[in-house]
């Protein structure tokens, strides 16, 4: 069942590229259908009587499941068309991606609600950034493309997707919205984790690359938000520390469990 279901959330995902922008309805359907199904194989694939199954995949995957949301809530106040081009490709393959690399069982006898709690808010976190960070590569190319027009995708798919956009600063307070929503489940994620790592190993902070580059995020976006909020700091400056923090952020999520799964086959608590 969970395989049918992912395989029916992919195919759903991957036909919205190909159904008209002036047919709205029916691609907000499509989306709709495709994210409950890519959730419900997704708690299958998560759920377990006897623990929460975790891995790289699983994490992607939620990620891009609620990027999809994102997405199709914004889509309904402001002209963002050009994103379904890069999420939902995006989703139909992150969407699968558990089939291949199902991750490993955590048990959950005996542990708190510290450790539900900081997974569910790691991963609000992890997907809010995520979108911060597709967003601020589309302002990289929008800008770009208006310095450079005449020669910067004149008439390719990606010149198609960015003249679909809005205006530059109505992208930049999209991006500064999501960057604090992302910080404050960053900032929820850090003390959840404090409270899970003295549960399990009995001190604050367990300094492992997970610690070291979440903290290191956490700080990027901090000071980003507070260049944007003493200083003004926008442009290359905003996308730089956005693409910086959600580039470490990965390292610390997704890359560690990666090399621990993947190469090492080694668990990641």
């Amino acid at each position: 069942m969970q395989t049918y279901l992912t395989i029916v959330a992919a195919l759903l995902y991957a036909s919205c590229l190909f159904l008209p922008e002036r047919g709205r309805a029916l691609l907000s359907v499509v989306i709709v259908l495709g994210w409950i199904a890519h959730g419900v194989a997704l708690w299958m694939q998560i759920s377990s009587p006897t623990g929460i199954r975790l891995g790289f995949a699983v994490m992607l995957s939620s990620a891009l499941w609620i990027s999809v949301l994102a997405y199709w809530l914004e889509n309904w106040q402001l002209p963002l068309d050009g994103l379904r081009f890069l999420i939902l490709p995006g989703a139909a393959i992150q969407a699968l991606l558990p089939l291949f690399f199902p991750g490993q069982l955590i048990p959950v006898a005996g542990k708190s609600m510290w450790f539900s709690w900081h997974i569910a808010i790691a991963l609000l976190a992890y997907s809010t950034l995520t979108i911060a960070a597709f967003h601020a590569v589309l302002m990289a190319l929008q800008e770009a493309r208006l310095r450079n027009r005449t020669s910067l995708f004149p008439t390719s798919w990606t010149g198609v997707i960015l003249e679909k956009l809005p205006a530059l600063l109505l992208m930049e307070r999209i991006l500064f919205r999501l960057v604090f929503i992302g910080f404050i489940l960053l900032s929820l994620t850090v003390v959840s984790g404090i409270g899970f790592s003295r549960e399990i190993f009995g001190v604050a902070f367990r300094w492992d690359h997970k610690t070291v580059f979440t903290l290191l995020s956490w700080a990027l976006f901090g000071i980003l938000l507070g260049g944007r909020r003493w200083r003004g700091w926008r442009g290359k400056t905003a996308l730089s520390l956005t693409l910086s923090g959600f580039t470490t952020l990965l390292l610390a999520y997704v890359g560690s469990r990666f090399v621990l799964e993947v190469i090492l086959h080694r668990s990641f608590l």
